[in-house]
């Protein structure tokens, strides 16, 4: 089969097709989408190193399943993001536990759907997981009509998480910075921009918000850290999803009582956890709201084919931070 290889230059190779283990579908891939992830464990293989199947946004049709499958058969379409622990998705077939997997939304392209898994798992355990609000917009009390500030709006993960914060019924409130970004957060459903090239606090206080109830911030931790605190309610919650490079002061947020969370969507899959079949419930609630038409595809640019060449095009423009929505790469040409 076809795939490529992070080398750490991008390369496309041959490998052999992977045999299914008892939990595990064989996909054959019609589209993948590309993530931050893939180009930072790109920049971990060395000179040297062995070679990387990255790839964790992917689209497709189950070709063969192993012996303790029950969820899916032979001939469904799926996505899915998968484990990181595993090879990715760039590839024509690639292995996937079964658990992992939700039906591809029959409203959707391929391109469309392989942009869907990773951020939508992320923005989905954010913000009713991490953050607490009810999915559905339903509960009343504090979390219903509270304000959310949601920090890279314009990104993956933020396309998704606006268009599910509007349902859960929240006051969103979305940072952009170009006209461009600006405008597609307004089209997705913030009530509100915020520009995150200047001082936030002034912007807010001009919308009538001094503080903000919830945080989810898919940007750069640490960057954000001070304005966080001095923003967050009290009782406020605040998510991350990027690592921090320096300490944080978490007694910033003692006085407030602010629950400080972070997000990272392969939890579950790198330590196996006994609710890990939660990712392939949540694809498939997702699924369904894409055939509803209450949530809008989040894909800002599609490459085709997918290839070496086309792929190293995806990551630098991922790697420029002026992304909007999601880039994928369908066919194989």
């Amino acid at each position: 089969m076809r795939a490529i290889l992070a080398t750490p230059a991008l390369v496309d190779t041959e490998l052999p097709e992977p045999v299914p283990g008892p939990h595990d579908l064989l996909v054959r891939i019609e589209a993948v989408a590309v993530n931050p992830i893939d180009t930072k464990l790109r920049a971990a293989v060395g000179p040297g190193a062995a070679p990387k199947q990255l790839g964790w946004d992917g689209a497709g049709v189950v070709s063969a399943v192993g012996e303790r499958v029950r969820r899916f058969r032979v001939g469904d379409p799926v996505m899915f993001a998968g484990d990181a622990g595993r090879a990715g998705c760039n590839a024509e077939a690639v292995l996937v536990d079964e658990r992992l997997v939700g039906r591809k939304p029959t409203r959707l392209s391929w391109a469309e759907a392989a942009s869907v898994p990773l951020t939508g798992l992320t923005a989905w355990e954010s913000l009713f997981e991490r953050l607490g609000l009810d999915p559905d917009g339903g509960g009343g009390g504090s979390a219903k009509d509270a304000s959310l500030l949601i920090l890279g709006g314009a990104g993956g993960v933020g396309s998704i998480a606006i268009q599910l914060a509007r349902r859960a019924g929240v006051v969103v409130i979305a940072s952009a910075s170009r006209p461009e970004s600006t405008a597609w957060v307004q089209e997705l459903g913030a009530h509100h921009v915020v520009d995150h090239h200047r001082p936030l606090a002034p912007q807010l206080a001009a919308l009538g918000f001094e503080a903000v109830d919830r945080i989810a911030n898919f940007s750069d931790t640490d960057a954000y850290w001070e304005v966080m605190a001095e923003l967050i309610a009290p009782l406020g919650s605040i998510v991350a999803i990027v690592g921090n490079r320096h300490p944080l002061d978490l007694n910033r947020l003692k006085a407030k009582s602010v629950t400080f969370a972070w997000e990272f969507m392969f939890s579950r899959s790198q330590f196996q956890t006994a609710d890990m079949g939660r990712q392939g419930e949540i694809l498939d609630r997702l699924a369904a709201l894409f055939e509803a038409g209450e949530l809008r595809p989040t894909l800002g640019r599609t490459l085709s084919p997918i290839n070496a060449a086309n792929l190293e095009l995806a990551h630098a423009q991922l790697t420029s931070g002026s992304t909007i929505g999601k880039i994928a790469l369908e066919g194989w040409g």
